[in-house]
């Protein structure tokens, strides 16, 4: 983070090395990360489309250059005439430029889709096969790591819920951490899986703990709040002592939950009923507020980025009803609540 806010925290980094317990001080420590998820576009859109951004009282978004990966073939597939504008290196950096012009700050994420399966299952036989994927993966992050710098993004993710490949291959990573240090003068986190951050070998490297959180708390069709907060309980425990052990705070680099009966429960299996599942705007907004009044008042939680928001559709379509988007529904309340 290359604003005067981040200095410290730039200066640290530069004269830190390699250190392998690198925890950032309090004093450089910002407000709560009020972030958005940007769904990447099909076509490019305006300034005007941040105005809702404000409103809703986001200060950050995340910016989402997606690539792919077929399952079983170690490539990593970016920057094609297949992929939407917004994916791609000048949707990206487009979006950025917006969202500077309207004062937000940015978190970019690049991710990886698997078409019919999830990264968290991606593996492969053979060293060859691993090697010719890393190949792929750092020619995909490294100019996006040079782009974060150039345009002064102020947060840098480096991989996605890489569940069985980020322990299994602990080198590769801490290289590309060490190869993206020198290309990118912010703070760098890792988005781990709500299930595998305990088991992510390289937290020390990194500034911070990012977790997608997506912990299943209950199936009930519209579950209180106040019943959800003590289901949050022992996570909540959980993440302040991993944070303590660490020595760095916990973003959720992603979080939120879909407009429909039981959306607290577990939110993959529900994805895939979402045809059959009966839309509940208010199991989603009391979620949020179960997750907002659990984890704001704790230093160690940083904040986070919403799943998701759309920049270029107005709210209310019928296609995202019972998407994760809180646009035109009760949650946009709970949400301007919170971020104002």
């Amino acid at each position: 983070m290359k604003n005067a806010l981040f200095l410290p925290l730039a200066l640290l980094l530069l004269f830190a090395g390699q250190s392998s317990r690198r925890a950032i001080p309090e004093q450089a420590l910002p407000a709560k990360m009020q972030g958005l998820s940007f769904v990447a576009p099909r076509d490019s859109f305006h300034l005007e489309a941040m105005d809702a951004v404000r409103a809703s009282g986001a200060t950050w978004i995340a910016a989402i250059p997606y690539a792919f990966t077929r399952e079983g073939e170690p490539r990593v597939h970016y920057n094609n005439g297949r992929q939407w504008w917004g994916e791609r290196p000048e949707g990206c950096r487009h979006t950025i430029e917006l969202a500077r012009a309207a004062g937000l700050k940015v978190m970019l994420k690049p991710q990886v889709w698997v078409p019919r399966s999830w990264t968290g299952n991606l593996d492969f036989e053979t060293e060859e096969q691993w090697q010719s994927w890393e190949s792929d993966y750092e020619a995909y992050i490294l100019p996006l790591a040079d782009m974060a710098e150039t345009l002064g993004v102020e947060l840098f993710c480096i991989g996605t819920e890489f569940k069985a490949g980020a322990p299994k291959r602990e080198h590769f990573w801490r290289q590309l951490i060490g190869k993206v240090r020198q290309r990118y003068s912010g703070p760098l986190v890792y988005a781990a899986n709500w299930d595998e951050y305990p088991h992510t070998p390289f937290w020390d490297a990194l500034d911070y703990i990012g977790v997608n959180a997506y912990f299943p708390l209950s199936e009930e069709s519209t579950p209180d709040p106040e019943a959800l907060r003590r289901q949050w309980q022992p996570t909540l425990e959980a993440l302040r002592d991993f944070s303590a052990k660490t020595g760095r705070p916990v973003i959720f680099t992603e979080f939120g939950y879909l407009s429909v009966d039981g959306c607290a429960g577990k939110t993959w299996e529900l994805e895939k009923r979402l045809t059959e599942l009966q839309a509940n705007e208010q199991a989603q907004a009391q979620a949020l507020e179960a997750l907002f009044s659990t984890f704001w008042p704790e230093e160690f939680w940083a904040g986070g980025f919403l799943w998701k928001w759309y920049p270029n559709k107005s709210a209310g379509e019928h296609y995202w009803a019972k998407d994760y988007t809180p646009q035109g529904k009760m949650a946009m309340g709970t949400l301007a609540k919170w971020y104002r």
